[in-house]
């Protein structure tokens, strides 16, 4: 009798081992939750200045509200060369950017209110957090791909123009 109920006892853990041991591994996979897609949303001129020829033009998205602003190009994964984003500030200011949840390098450009480049934050880290100051007051802003602004040999005193497209 004793003998029988050992042998049960010793099943059911060797049950319980083997069950426990066979359990199906659990695998996190990390996919981004938030995708965020580019909307044009006006149209970007950058001139030189000594000769005022056309260096680029661009899509842009707009960024005007509290919101935005907070926001900007966080949580994308791409950003295609010939896009951009542009913020328009309500007034002219020193400003500061970083780079907290944004996963791709950009070049920062910052340009005063006669829409004249003042100051670069080039090549921008992804998810830095450090202040990315501008070097003189500005009223706009303009993100573009890290790496462009040498690509495009864009210059302090170089002009930007632009054009906001109808919102619905």
């Amino acid at each position: 009798m004793r003998f029988r109920l050992f042998l049960k006892s010793l099943l059911v853990l060797i049950g319980f081992v083997l069950f426990s041991s066979c359990k199906e591994e659990k695998t996190t996979i990390s996919d981004d939750k938030v995708v965020v897609n580019f909307k044009k949303e006006g149209v970007l001129k950058l001139k030189k200045a000594e000769s005022d020829s056309l260096v680029k033009t661009i899509d842009i998205e707009i960024a005007d509200n509290e919101y935005e602003t907070q926001t900007g190009l966080m949580y994308r994964t791409k950003l295609e060369t010939n896009h951009g984003m542009l913020f328009i500030f309500p007034d002219v200011q020193m400003r500061n950017f970083y780079m907290k949840n944004t996963k791709i390098p950009l070049d920062i450009i910052y340009i005063d209110e006669s829409k004249t480049i003042i100051s670069f934050q080039k090549n921008a880290k992804p998810f830095d957090e450090t202040s990315l100051p501008s070097d003189a007051p500005s009223k706009y802003v303009l993100e573009i791909n890290g790496g462009l602004s040498d690509v495009w040999q864009l210059a302090v005193g170089d002009k930007i123009d632009f054009k906001v497209l109808e919102r619905l």
